[in-house]
């Protein structure tokens, strides 16, 4: 899913997007969340009074045409995501790694706007095999620069997430994750008050 934020004292923040799990060998594609078992289970957020979150999930967009037209179909699916989209001041996008790169339906989520993107900040979130992730954070840092946004730099990622998570999808040991999502939304709050403030003043070119 992507889950898009607002903030509080004026601000919005971000939206993340997960939708499938991770791959459990290198030879398998990765699994998609299900509901029940296979889906992950909430965790509890940090209470941070400086953000306020909503949340668009990729599944949502299953009838998404994948050629850009401005069909009907297209108008349905977007309609409960891109007034969220376009009302957030900042991102966390979740996404899982395929093949070393983040799936088909997140980029075509992606690829349907534009503007709503544009001079805001972009937090990575990501859960793989071996490398975490990571690869598909990478590929992700290019899409959003096309689009003038901005990446933070630190991300979390979880390595091996098949052994990080209980049967019910439950994060065994939060700590570490914990500790890098607060410095990740950390300068995910000052990056957004930052490019909202400069839109304000000025709207980029």
């Amino acid at each position: 899913m992507v889950e898009v934020p607002g903030c509080r004292h004026g601000h919005r923040h971000h939206p993340r997007t997960a939708s499938e799990r991770h791959r459990r060998h290198r030879q398998q594609p990765p699994r998609p969340l299900r509901p029940g078992r296979r889906r992950l289970a909430p965790h509890p957020r940090p209470r941070r009074p400086d953000l306020t979150l909503q949340v668009v999930d990729v599944v949502d967009t299953g009838r998404l045409p994948t050629t850009l037209a401005p069909t009907p179909e297209a108008t349905a699916a977007l309609a409960g995501i891109t007034p969220k989209l376009a009302s957030a001041d900042a991102f966390v996008v979740l996404t899982p790694e395929y093949n070393h790169s983040f799936p088909a339906g997140l980029k075509n989520l992606i690829d349907w706007h534009f503007t709503e993107w544009r001079a805001k900040p972009v937090a990575l979130v990501s859960y793989g095999g071996l490398a975490g992730g990571l690869r598909a954070v990478e590929h992700l840092r290019q899409v959003f620069a096309e689009l003038h946004a901005v990446t933070v730099r630190d991300t979390v990622s979880f390595h091996h997430a098949g052994a990080s998570f209980d049967d019910e999808g439950r994060l065994k040991d939060a700590t570490a994750p914990d500790a890098a999502a607060k410095a990740m939304l950390d300068q995910l709050v000052w990056w957004g008050r930052a490019l909202r403030d400069a839109r304000q003043v000025r709207p980029l070119i």
